[in-house]
């Protein structure tokens, strides 16, 4: 045993050293290194710093891509890195792949765990987070009648998980709506006390809704659900890695993130939090054997995976602590509010997404009354280049805004202008 942890121990090392000979890796460290002991907002505004962050990226500046909240790309660092460990898969795969890379997982098992606030045996790797939360919806052992509860807010495919559940086992699954943006943290959690009946056994909530931004309060929620025995399902997709917090700052027992969002680590990546003492409770989405039943592991048996996409999120972590998550959080909210503040003061405009930086982080959503919002969409990708996503929702219709660290406040202001132009003139006939 103690040869195979030098071993692992030495290709982590290697591949931390490789991910620093990236000069513009470098760059961005010493850039964090300049900025220590200046406030997260002053750097915020700091465009000097952010630039040395825009160099690392090799995104094409010909689009505007304000959709970040799909999928980001990857720093150039990270690039590098998944292409040297899928060379080195394909030397010999059944070798390079199985006995070498492979085993390198435990060391970004580690490593996430840390960032999150975890055990590393809580921690499975995951392609994204439906994967790690459909793992959970799918493996409770729940009965007929059971109920479900969530909000009509929740991700399309969650909600589709839980109806085919209805279809499947005859569980019922109940939606709350809430207003957006909603009143406080408080009247949120409010909403989900109030729907708890004696039949409810799960609640899903998520952190952050891809909609507009919304965070909730998931300590108090997670706290109310097991005070009176009911699992909660926390839904993290987009707030990892987005803003400050670790696991003690909510409490939950289940949380399924993707990394491909505001990590930047390699697209179809992802993980799934498991209480220790929850993991035996759940059924794994493809079988395992019985061994493994309190194994975390067990979540990450689908069969041959290229390791090259889940080591190389050891280099999206190196990249992302280089910048550090408060300053990161900083921007994105410095960015965000530069646009909503500006097309707030236009006629017809509405904003779904709160100011307040509890509520809210990088995403924002606004709609422009008597337009159609996928017709704009449109409108802005033909004649600017503009990425945003148009949202249609029964109960509100917006444009969903989606600046990264990469953004500049030049492309924002691109955006804020299109806007107006289609505020005061309207879209061509």
């Amino acid at each position: 045993m103690a040869s195979r942890r030098t071993f692992l121990g030495l290709v982590a090392g290697a591949a931390a050293a490789a991910a620093f000979r990236d000069d513009s890796l470098d760059r961005v460290l010493a850039a964090s290194r300049a900025a220590e002991g200046t406030t997260a907002e002053a750097i915020a505004t700091d465009e000097s710093y952010w630039r040395e962050i825009q160099q690392a990226f090799t995104v094409n500046r010909s689009y505007v891509n304000l959709n970040n909240g799909g999928v980001c790309p990857s720093p150039r660092v990270v690039q590098e890195a998944m292409k040297r460990y899928l060379d080195l898969s394909n030397e010999a795969p059944v070798h390079t792949m199985w006995q070498l890379l492979e085993p390198q997982v435990e060391s970004v098992r580690r490593s996430l765990a840390r960032e999150f606030g975890c055990d590393p045996e809580e921690m499975a790797i995951t392609r994204n987070a439906s994967e790690g939360l459909e793992a959970v919806q799918l493996g409770l052992d729940l009965k007929a009648g059971d109920e479900v509860l969530t909000t009509t807010h929740d991700y399309p495919r969650m909600l589709t998980t839980w109806r085919q559940r209805e279809r499947r086992d005859g569980i019922v699954l109940k939606t709350i709506s809430f207003p957006f943006p909603p009143p406080s943290l408080e009247a949120l959690a409010e909403r989900f006390e109030e729907a708890i009946t004696p039949r409810t056994r799960v609640i899903l909530l998520c952190h952050m809704t891809n909609l507009t931004g919304q965070v909730f309060p998931v300590k108090r929620i997670c706290r109310m659900a097991r005070e009176r025995g009911i699992e909660a399902i926390v839904d993290g997709a987009h707030a990892f890695a987005h803003f400050p917090f670790r696991h003690e700052d909510l409490d939950c027992d289940y949380y399924g993130t993707s990394l491909h969002k505001w990590l930047f680590a390699p697209h179809g990546t992802g993980f799934l939090y498991v209480r220790r003492s929850k993991i035996g409770t759940v059924w794994p989405l493809m079988a395992a054997e019985k061994k493994r039943d309190e194994d975390i592991r067990k979540f990450e048996e689908i069969g041959t995976h290229p390791a090259a996409n889940h080591n190389a999120i050891a280099e999206a972590l190196v990249f992302h602590r280089g910048i550090g998550i408060e300053r990161k959080a900083a921007r994105l909210r410095h960015l965000r509010d530069r646009w909503m503040k500006r097309l707030l003061a236009q006629p017809r405009v509405r904003i779904h997404t709160s100011f307040d930086p509890a509520m809210s982080c990088g995403i924002g959503n606004v709609q422009v009354e008597g337009v159609d919002t996928q017709a704009l969409a449109r409108h802005l990708f033909d004649t600017r280049r503009i990425i945003v996503v148009p949202i249609k929702h029964e109960e509100f219709e917006g444009l969903r805004v989606t600046p990264c660290v990469y953004t500049t406040p030049d492309e924002v202001d691109l955006f804020a202008e299109a806007m107006e132009q289609v505020i005061a003139r309207g879209l061509p006939a």
